[in-house]
């Protein structure tokens, strides 16, 4: 079976934890600083990072760091995984739903434009599956009206818009280091800001609201990351680059020789990561494709069936048609950088059977 994902954890990884086992330092020491540092410099243009524990705590902190809370309104989309919307929840403010781009998958401009209230405090697209948001058209609205721009770039590591890094575009970013991300630290998140009072606050937020053991200054979390975690981060960011590489490169072949699906288009200006190779497969029962390509040995993804206003936390009867239809149509691709030749083709062959035999 060709798995949907791949988790790449090699010697380097091992040797790393080890390390830090025999070193008896284990949470929030010279590991995480080394990481927030390195990840920094290679991926955010020297942007301050924050290392918490996970993708979700690295959205709460960031939102939280801001001020964002009762009352507040925060416009999201909602073809995206619940975390977005629940980071927003969990402040006391207001998720707001708004439709995505037919062809980038991530938040329509138009559409969080015509979402705007007076109780608007932000505006926090996500970079779907590591392709960009419009970044250029959401900061102008933004200026326009007063607000924060947030950027949910879990799936988007090293991604760009015009040969900026995403991450860097708005008040903070949040990326994601879960298992299955184009990077891992086993688990774990980062903040990442220019802000340097938000910086600060986040430190605080993440460690009970102290900076000095004993001292503390706000109420705060326990949100740290582990020195164990950090060291698998840092091996994986060596590795980032080149994986992201392969990860181009396995999507250039899918949408070479694909036929009969939509395969993912890239905005002028963009760069796309791969986190997931994600076609359409419209006119289809896309359910009964899945099933079919999990019976000859290829495993896929579907992210999401379920629209985050349609969960049941949210329950909201928002028309969103562009959302709707994608949740009905798309499936992801198996597009890991270990994927070999022979593994892709295998991948590609039999959705073309299916497709080209009425699915």
């Amino acid at each position: 079976m060709i798995p949907a994902s791949k988790v790449v954890i090699g010697q380097e990884e091992v040797q790393a934890v080890n390390q830090v086992l025999a070193s008896g330092q284990l949470s929030q020491g010279a590991q995480v600083a080394a990481f927030e540092q390195e990840f920094s410099s290679e991926a955010v243009d020297g942007a301050a990072c924050i290392a918490v524990n996970s993708g979700t705590s690295a959205l709460h902190l960031m939102l939280l760091a801001a001020g964002i809370g009762p009352g507040d309104e925060v416009i999201v989309p909602s073809f995206t995984f619940a975390a977005t919307a629940n980071a927003v929840a969990l402040t006391g403010a207001r998720p707001v739903f708004v439709d995505v781009d037919e062809d980038s998958f991530c938040m329509d401009p138009e559409s969080a434009r015509q979402a705007i209230t007076t109780r608007t405090r932000a505006v926090l697209p996500v970079h779907l599956y590591g392709h960009p948001a419009d970044l250029t058209v959401l900061t102008v609205i933004c200026q326009e009206h007063g607000l924060e721009l947030f950027e949910d770039a879990a799936q988007a590591h090293l991604s760009k818009l015009n040969g900026r890094p995403v991450g860097t575009w708005g008040t903070a970013a949040a990326f994601s280091f879960y298992p299955t991300k184009n990077m891992t630290s086993g688990e774990g998140g980062m903040i990442v800001t220019s802000d340097s009072m938000i910086e600060r606050k986040c430190r605080l937020l993440r460690n009970q609201g102290q900076e000095r053991r004993y001292e503390n200054e706000i109420v705060g979390l326990n949100n740290r990351m582990t020195d164990i975690n950090a060291a698998i981060g840092r091996v994986q960011l060596r590795k980032l680059e080149l994986w992201t590489d392969q990860r181009q490169a396995n999507a250039r072949f899918y949408s070479e020789v694909l036929r009969g699906v939509q395969a993912p288009r890239i905005a002028e200006g963009a760069e796309h990561v791969f986190h997931q190779y994600t076609i359409r497969v419209e006119g289809s029962n896309r359910d009964a494709l899945v099933e079919e390509m999990a019976n000859r040995g290829v495993g896929t993804g579907v992210y999401y069936p379920i629209p985050v206003h349609r969960l049941t936390p949210f329950d909201e009867v928002t028309v969103l048609p562009v959302t709707e239809r994608l949740c009905q149509e798309v499936v992801s691709l198996p597009v890991y950088p270990s994927l070999t030749q022979q593994e892709r083709e295998l991948v590609a062959g039999t959705l073309n059977d299916l497709v080209n035999a009425g699915g």
